[in-house]
């Protein structure tokens, strides 16, 4: 067996909790992300959205931040493995990852405007 299986559950957790750390102290847009999603969720409360709105607002959140995670994890692989020497495979591979951050993020963008536009139409009175 090796020694990652027979870590433990704790320290499984452990390992999680420090990769979430080091994610939001080396990467500037994980930050931003996680600033707009609080102002987002505290927006969708002020504004009375239902149980089901919100969450469908927190998977989409959790879809944009999960992209945004796993495309740090690729880039850091990669200049891991490639010493941080220019490759256009690697380069290739850092783009598609930056891509499905961007794609996860026009779906976010989508899915804020069909549950914010008509809470805040009905929320003024229009």
């Amino acid at each position: 067996m090796s020694k990652f299986k027979t870590q433990g559950f704790s320290k499984t957790f452990k390992n999680a909790r420090k990769g979430l750390r080091i994610v939001l102290k080396s990467e500037r847009n994980i930050r931003i992300h996680f600033m707009a999603a609080t102002l987002i969720l505290l927006f969708g409360v002020v504004l009375g959205l239902g149980v089901e709105k919100l969450c469908i607002l927190l998977l989409t959140i959790g879809l944009v931040v999960v992209t945004e995670m796993l495309n740090s994890a690729i880039e850091f692989s990669l200049d891991a493995v490639f010493h941080n020497r220019y490759s256009t495979l690697v380069g290739m591979a850092k783009d598609i990852s930056a891509g499905a951050v961007m794609f996860a993020t026009f779906i976010a963008i989508i899915v804020g405007l069909i549950v914010f536009v008509p809470a805040i139409m009905q929320y003024f009175g229009t």
